[in-house]
């Protein structure tokens, strides 16, 4: 009875997790469309180039220990030992926060170096005010690594939602207050990179209110057990604190996680140390460089947005293949398997090709011109590559091959630097453009070919292929015929050219190809009722939904 409320404890806390998770990096993803709109493609390009190095930033800063008090806090709970899971909190809370101090002094004062690292002097203020938010974020994550080792998942949750809404908040008040002002684009990107400082001052001290309740509650049962611990009457509780948790064993694990993190976001952190200063080495300046970066970044939202999907649904594979493994029914890996690339596959294909097709109505409707809308189209490709690579790591990772994947995005980032250099002096943000294609590409073709390797992988031609092809190049069409009459009915009835014509535009393409995707699914059999019902998770549940509609035969 006791395993079953674990269990139904840890899915209901996985779902509120997940929500939470999606919201989250919704609101982060959709708030880089003000940070344009009101700061300009300047702004947006310093922006681009400092977030990234941040965000890495707080990744090594944490240490990976999050990870590592999760794992050691469960443990300590399991054995009813709740004075070892608090020192646990308390000893990884004061190592993380000397690590984020250390390292938001080092970015602070090296600044100009940073700079002068990444080819552009623009960005020198927007360092600075990012480290600011490493003074504060590693602390709030050993707090959430604490209650999700105790497998409460709402605090996590919660913080959140409050640090990506109030770091929206904080960005586009400063953004408000300093475009009136005047202020250049160095100026309003320094202001927008306070957003995730505030952002993360709001998490923390969610997470301080929910530390302070827990503590409160469990003051009287602490105390009860020290006296019986001081008894002898609890002696596991006793001898689980002779083996205290040291500083070397936290680190021991949570490094390894550390390293792990950082090979994801290489791939755009490649872009950063590489393409403003190739801009600028072609003779432009470097405000010039920071524009054209900017226009880059245009289309990296909505990718964001179909990666997002693939990640937020890829932590329902790991522990399903986990499961099938360690029953040894290799029929049931090779299914999942198989249907979860073949499906992401076809989604990341589907909304490259829509994006690709809608990309000068969608740049015009979100960001207010065109320009960049050829590299946006070559970008709408990356949804692809990297929707395929993150749901074939995971199913990696379900297997447990943990490190293959991190070698493959490292192998990954090494050709998109190469390619980097080879096609952006004489492409510019193009070839940025086609690089981040290939890279993802490659990244996602190493974990499919390690798959198949394996032997748990079978794809017929007529299946990723051929009925694919078809599929696509009918919702391409589809999407660019409606798309094109309603600019032309838009420009007959006097309207045409703004940004309202271009989303009417938008929507209906998307809606369109929509349309013929669901439709041309249903007509070349890509995915029968059986086989949805076998996919982890939401397979059983929206199978129910398409029967209902009859779209099964």
């Amino acid at each position: 009875m006791k395993s079953n409320t674990q269990g139904s404890k840890l899915l209901q806390g996985a779902f509120i997790l997940s929500a939470a998770a999606i919201f989250s990096k919704l609101i982060g993803t959709l708030q880089k469309i003000p940070l344009q709109n009101l700061g300009g493609d300047a702004a947006f390009g310093i922006y681009n180039t400092v977030y990234p190095l941040y965000t890495i930033l707080v990744t090594v800063a944490m240490l990976g220990l999050p990870a590592a008090i999760s794992r050691f806090v469960a443990e300590a709970s399991a054995a009813q030992d709740e004075v070892e899971g608090r020192r646990v909190l308390r000893l990884s809370a004061g190592i993380t926060a000397i690590s984020g101090l250390f390292l938001g002094v080092l970015v602070y004062t090296g600044a100009p170096v940073i700079a002068v690292w990444v080819g552009n002097s623009h960005i020198t203020s927007a360092l600075r005010s990012s480290a600011w938010g490493l003074a504060v974020v590693p602390l709030m994550g050993a707090l959430r690594g604490y209650f999700q080792g105790l497998h409460n998942m709402m605090p996590t949750a919660v913080s959140q939602v409050a640090e990506q809404s109030v770091r929206v908040a904080v960005m586009i008040a400063l953004l408000l207050y300093l475009t009136a002002a005047g202020a250049d684009a160095a100026g309003v990107a320094a202001g927008a990179l306070l957003g995730p400082v505030g952002g993360g001052m709001a998490g923390l001290l969610v997470m301080l209110l929910y530390w302070r309740s827990h503590r409160r509650r469990g003051l009287e049962g602490l105390v009860i057990n020290d006296l019986a611990s001081a008894k002898g009457e609890s002696a596991s509780a006793a001898a689980g604190r002779e083996r205290s948790v040291n500083a070397r064993q936290l680190l021991s694990y949570g490094l390894p996680v550390m390293l792990g993190a950082l090979a994801v976001p290489l791939i755009g952190l490649v872009d950063v140390f590489t393409v403003p200063r190739l801009l600028t080495a072609g003779g432009g300046s470097e405000t010039g460089a920071m524009t054209q970066f900017g226009i880059y970044n245009r289309g990296l939202p909505l990718v964001q947005m179909v990666t997002m999907l693939a990640t937020s649904l890829s932590v329902v594979f790991i522990p399903a293949l986990a499961e099938a493994k360690y029953q040894r029914n290799e029929a049931l890996i090779r299914t999942r398997i198989t249907l979860s690339l073949r499906w992401f596959w076809l989604l990341g294909l589907a909304a490259s090709v829509g994006l690709a097709v809608l990309a000068e109505p969608v740049n015009v409707a979100l960001y207010g011109d065109a320009a960049g809308s050829g590299a946006m189209t070559w970008l709408a490709f990356t949804a692809a590559g990297g929707s395929v690579s993150i749901i074939s790591a995971a199913l990696l990772q379900g297997l447990g091959a943990v490190r293959a994947p991190a070698l493959h995005l490292l192998a990954a980032a090494a050709l998109k630097a190469a390619l980097n250099l080879l096609l952006v002096p004489q492409q510019g943000i193009t070839g940025a453009a086609i690089a981040g294609v290939a890279a993802h590409l490659f990244a996602a073709a190493l974990n499919v070919l390690l798959l198949y390797r394996q032997g748990y992988l079978r794809l017929r031609a007529a299946d990723a292929l051929l009925k694919p092809a078809a599929l696509l190049a009918g919702l391409g069409l589809a999407a660019a015929a409606v798309s094109l009459g309603a600019g032309r009915a838009a420009d007959a009835a006097g309207f045409g050219g703004g940004r309202t014509a271009a989303l009417a535009q938008s929507l209906l393409g998307v809606l369109a190809g929509c349309a013929v995707f669901a439709l041309g699914a249903a007509l070349l059999r890509l995915l029968s009722e059986s086989e949805l019902r076998q996919l982890p998770g939401f397979g059983p549940r929206l199978a129910d939904k398409l029967k209902k509609l009859r779209l099964f035969p």
